[in-house]
């Protein structure tokens, strides 16, 4: 029946509303601050929300008179870090879920070497915590949560603490366990919503700034942030007939995939790509013209992103060497009005 949760936290300025398929898994991005931690505590019973409710498979698990405790949710949050017992083994670390929910001894160990063997940490059983990898570690977490064999699993930024060389392992091993599952993964790296996650939430300041399947939203972002997470430049602004005015000004011509009425707040985007930089404003050119501020030079390979404020340009290192660019040069950007997107906010 899946999980929905609409709750505010007026401490925290938050006010989300969500509802999730069962076996569903959503991702969850933001900024800091933006109110993810604050979702994963409500969903798992560490936070009480001021108002709403919150329902998983057909059972309450808050609402206006009722609190059901974290212990008998049947939701299990998994942390950025590990946080094994130390002074247990690994078998009995996974095993110590189904131990407290009644299992006998030999059964709950059973039901653990199950598990690590789901994770590829069976050769781990009889290590202590303080003898493992980071990613052996993480390995043995996911294990264990797994062993309480919960209706929604929360992961908190789940590979944020991985080094480079352990991570691919580790994101093969959440999608091979993740698959048909419910769980909600808050997390900042692209990579994870993408192979993750079926579906993507983006929060911005204690609300859903967007939402829907990943492709959608990182295709066509309506958040400054998810169209950061996509490389792609994002200007707000108000619509006027065929483009918009940002806060500073600047009109913005752009095609749209509907008309918007003027007077409606609307977001331009475009790709860093379709900016060409020259270093004096051109002369009757169609294009879209603002005059910036080189902020920074990131060069990668054969191509050098431009970074001015919000706004970036991906030009060619011969390019960038013509124009004899340093973080303070004035510049235009262009971009031609077939390459600008316009949605509704």
């Amino acid at each position: 029946m899946g999980f929905a949760l609409e709750a505010a936290v007026h401490a925290r300025r938050f006010d989300v509303a969500l509802s999730m398929d069962d076996g569903e898994t959503l991702a969850v991005l933001g900024a800091n601050g933006a109110g993810k931690s604050t979702l994963l505590a409500l969903a798992a019973g560490l936070l009480r929300a001021d108002s709403g409710s919150a329902e998983l498979d057909g059972r309450n698990l808050f609402g206006p008179r009722s609190f059901l405790p974290p212990h008998r949710r049947g939701v299990c949050l998994l942390p950025q870090e590990p946080l094994l017992f130390p002074h247990l083994s690994v078998l009995d670390n996974v095993a110590f879920a189904p131990r407290s929910a009644g299992e006998s001894r030999a059964a709950s160990r059973a039901s653990a070497l199950q598990w690590l063997a789901e994770v590829e940490a069976s050769e781990l059983a009889d290590k202590r915590p303080g003898q493992l990898s980071g990613g052996q570690a993480h390995r043995v977490a996911v294990a264990r949560a797994l062993a309480a064999r919960p209706s929604l699993l929360l992961l908190d930024e789940p590979l944020a603490a991985i080094d480079a060389a352990a991570a691919p392992g580790l994101r093969r091993m959440l999608r091979r366990v993740l698959a048909g599952r419910s769980a909600v993964i808050v997390t900042h790296d692209l990579l994870d919503a993408l192979i993750l996650a079926d579906t993507v939430m983006v929060l911005q300041e204690g609300r859903v700034a967007e939402a829907g399947s990943t492709q959608s939203v990182l295709e066509r972002p309506r958040s400054s942030f998810a169209a950061g997470l996509a490389g792609l430049n994002f200007v707000p602004g108000t619509s006027v007939p065929l483009g918009l005015v940002d806060a500073a000004g600047r009109r913005l011509e752009a095609v749209s995939e509907t008309p918007l009425p003027a007077g409606v707040p609307a977001a331009a985007v475009f790709s860093p790509r379709a900016v060409s930089v020259f270093p004096a404003a051109p002369a009757g050119s169609p294009r879209n013209v603002l005059r910036v501020a080189v902020t920074d030079l990131e060069p990668h390979g054969e191509f050098v992103t431009v970074r001015a404020g919000h706004l970036s340009a991906e030009i060619s290192t011969s390019a960038a060497a013509e124009l004899d660019l340093v973080p303070g040069s004035e510049v235009w950007f262009t971009v031609k009005a077939t390459a600008v997107t316009l949605f509704p906010l």
